[in-house]
């Protein structure tokens, strides 16, 4: 190791955490080549491909650091987009069935879901300019590209970096959930916990929210297939020495790595525009349901990725002068405090917005980056709730009418394009995002703003 590394849990999480394999990925990860501070995981963590799901690491390229397919994952970009509304939930809860059947319908869920397909250079653009693309073809505002990471763009994305295979994957698939976890949500403010936060974010309670959950599908899969091959053959030729060949990477100087970043950054603008159209077919089926001034008050607070390399400025450890790193975040949210200048100016007296999905049964969390995020994990915290449960073993805890029919006891609708996510999906799958999110606050990384209850799970 040339690092160390560091796991932020509660004892009680740690007792989950050791049942799989993802602390010796962490071990794993701080062999790597430039890695600077610690091989970080977030209290989310659980087993990914090379790195763990809720992993951080930040590389140095003076130091002869690497970039890592594995450090991004497979969904390139996937992330959470939060909307706001002027609408009230108790004064709509009698419509949500109605919602319910008009989002299902507006957008297309399930494993290869597709939508109408965009042309060739239409694509170009949302690679290269990601939400701003998706805007400038009718779905959504400009206002919408106020309150998203990066602008909901990423620099130095290549269009022409992309796979023929790649791009074929998601010429049909923008506007689309996919599976999985990924899911919408229509909920609402049920606690607020900082009330400077909630005001500057927007919230308030008893505000029906709306949480979209998805990334960059089958481009985004692709782009990560295309480069984990060839990877570990440079790691190979460079002498890079690999306790995990799923650790595949590149040093940062190499023609490999430039084309990975360049494909990288570009399948992530992909999985901007996906949720800005996304989000416009949201508004329109509020629209239908409830009302097209009710679907304007619809607005963005705030959308951020949880799977991306990203060249940053950091001081390692909270010391010394700033230095250029690639932070690999798999799993893991950006977290900036107050002041800092990536923060929307809107949000930059109380800092950036960091949203944490939870199960679908529970709840979800609206987080704001503190200053100890930037001494600590690269301005970084958890993604969600992280699962305990393997997909198959929840399979064998319960079946899709009885889940549906817990749902509506605890007033909560669902709709699914296959019984088998349901099924998958059931909160006893995950952590308790409240202890998650709440270890991430006693460590100086976050705080709580706002819990979000969920009223209506749209999933693939």
């Amino acid at each position: 190791m040339r690092v160390e590394g560091l796991v932020y849990a509660s004892e009680a999480l740690m007792d989950t955490i050791r049942k799989d394999k993802a602390i010796d990925q962490v071990a794993n990860v701080a062999h790597l080549p430039g890695i600077v501070g610690k091989s970080i995981a977030m209290p989310d963590i659980h087993w990914g491909y090379g790195f763990p799901i809720g992993g951080v690491a930040a590389f140095d390229p003076r130091e002869g650091g690497v970039v890592s397919p594995g450090g991004v994952g497979y969904d390139i970009g996937c992330g959470v987009r939060l909307l706001r509304s002027d609408i009230a939930i108790d004064d709509v809860r009698s419509r949500l069935p109605d919602l319910a059947s008009a989002l299902f319908a507006a957008v297309p869920c399930g494993v290869g879901s597709s939508h109408e397909r965009i042309a060739a250079d239409e694509l170009d653009r949302v690679l290269e300019d990601g939400a701003a693309a998706a805007v400038s073809l009718g779905w959504g505002t400009g206002a919408d590209l106020e309150h998203l990471e990066a602008g909901g763009c990423l620099p130095d994305a290549d269009p022409r970096a992309v796979t023929p295979k790649a791009r074929e994957r998601g010429l049909p698939q923008l506007g689309t959930l996919g599976s999985g976890n990924h899911f919408m949500e229509v909920g609402w403010i049920a606690e607020i916990h900082d009330e400077a936060a909630a005001e500057a974010f927007g919230l308030r309670l008893g505000q029906l929210t709306v949480f979209i959950h998805t990334g960059s599908r089958g481009l985004g899969h692709q782009v990560c297939d295309d480069h984990v091959r060839s990877f570990q053959k440079v790691a190979k030729e460079h002498r890079i020495g690999l306790p995990d060949r799923q650790l595949a990477c590149a040093p940062i100087h190499t023609a490999e790595a430039s084309r990975y970043l360049a494909a990288m950054n570009a399948a992530a603008n992909f999985a901007f525009a996906n949720r800005q159209r996304i989000t416009h077919s949201i508004r329109k089926a509020f629209g239908e349901v409830l009302g097209q001034g009710r679907a304007r008050s619809l607005k963005v607070v705030y959308d951020v990725a949880h799977n991306v390399a990203k060249w940053e400025e950091h001081r390692v450890g909270g010391v010394g002068a700033s230095r250029r790193l690639l932070v690999h975040r798999k799993g893991a949210t950006r977290a900036f405090p107050a002041g800092h200048p990536e923060v929307p100016a809107a949000y930059r007296d109380v800092g950036q917005p960091v949203l944490i999905p939870g199960d679908m049964g529970r709840y979800s969390y609206v987080l704001v980056g503190q200053p100890g995020a930037m001494d600590e994990s690269f301005g970084s915290s958890c993604h969600g709730a992280g699962r305990v449960m393997s997909r198959s073993a929840a399979k064998k805890l319960a079946h899709a009418g009885q889940v549906k029919e817990e749902m509506k006891g605890r007033g909560i609708l669902i709709r699914a394009a296959s019984n088998e996510t349901i099924v998958e999906e059931i909160s006893e799958a995950y952590k308790d995002v409240a202890e998650v999110v709440a270890v991430t606050e006693q460590a100086g990384l976050t705080k709580i703003v706002a819990q979000h209850r969920p009223a209506l799970v749209v999933k693939g």
